[in-house]
């Protein structure tokens, strides 16, 4: 546990821990993707992160209404896995000149999140329905989808011209 968050001692309280997680790694990320379409050389690279990065604001605005559908306070607790990942990105971005080089490390930490948040809304959907609310699988679920997606784009655009041209 946390400093600033309550115990879990339930599966209703792990639920909620999950949502506060995912929703302060969902804040991270809309901080995170302005820097990497900053530094995106590749066209279609850049475009990606634009398009992930509305995205995201959409997916928060999805949690603000499960946060309300469930009666609770939309606000995030600090999520360890996500600021590794952030963190690791910055550092690699840091280090790297070369900017085809770059751009496949950004497309990579970009997929690192993607992979991140595909099982954390994945566990969140089978808790809610394991708790019965299923008043909030749909709207994890259609996130859940997009993240999946998102992934699938990465990595044919990854295939198909960033690593080659890294490379």
């Amino acid at each position: 546990m946390g400093l600033f968050s309550k115990p879990i001692k339930t599966m209703e309280d792990l639920f909620h821990h999950m949502l506060q997680d995912i929703y302060y790694a969902e804040q991270q990320i809309t901080k995170a993707l302005p820097k990497m379409i900053a530094k995106a050389t590749d066209p279609q690279l850049k475009q990606g992160f634009e398009t992930h990065l509305r995205e995201t604001e959409g997916q928060i605005k999805r949690l603000d209404q499960v946060f309300q559908t469930l009666g609770l306070p939309a606000k995030g607790v600090r999520c360890a896995a996500m600021d590794g990942i952030v963190a690791e990105a910055e550092e690699i971005i840091g280090d790297t000149d070369d900017k085809q080089v770059l751009d496949a490390a950004m497309l990579a930490a970009a997929q690192a999140v993607e992979h991140y948040e595909i099982t954390r809304y994945g566990t969140l959907i089978a808790f809610a329905q394991q708790l019965g609310h299923s008043d909030v699988v749909a709207p994890l679920q259609q996130t859940l989808e997009e993240e999946k997606a998102t992934d699938k784009a990465l990595t044919a655009l990854a295939q198909s011209n960033v690593n080659r041209k890294a490379a």
